[in-house]
This record gives C-alpha cells, structure tokens and sequence, in this order.
C-alpha cells in the first residue's frame, strides 16, 4: 500500500503543476514550465508527458471507483 501512497502522491503533484501551468498560461499567456526549462526542452516535454499521464490515470481511477 505504500507503493500506492506514493504514486497518488506524483499524481496529485503533477495534475497541480499541470493545472497551475495552464491557469498561468490561459490568464497570462505564459508557459511557467517553459520558461523555467526551457521551451520544448527535454524536462520541458517529460514534465508535460507526465502531468498527461497523471490525469490519464486519475480518470482510470475514477471509472473503476464508478463501476463498483
């Protein structure tokens, strides 16, 4: 179960950058991540690859909670 803690943990913090990311950009036009890492940069892409992968476990978990 501590595996699993863990994760939920990297999830929650990247689904929060992800989303905080965004609000910067919708509001501000700015690219947080992007402009910390650099444009398009290696980190750049794997920071938005995991926030992806996050929310695409995040809504795996909320489908399976669903069908019980």
């Amino acid at each position: 179960m501590k595996n699993q803690h863990t994760l939920e943990k990297f999830v929650a913090f990247f689904l929060i950058v992800g989303g905080l990311n965004w609000g910067f950009i919708g509001v501000f036009n700015l690219d947080v991540i992007g402009t910390v890492f650099g444009p398009m940069s290696g980190l750049t892409r794997i920071i938005y690859v995991l926030a992806g992968l996050s929310a695409v476990y995040r809504v795996l978990m909320w489908l399976k909670r669903s069908s019980k």
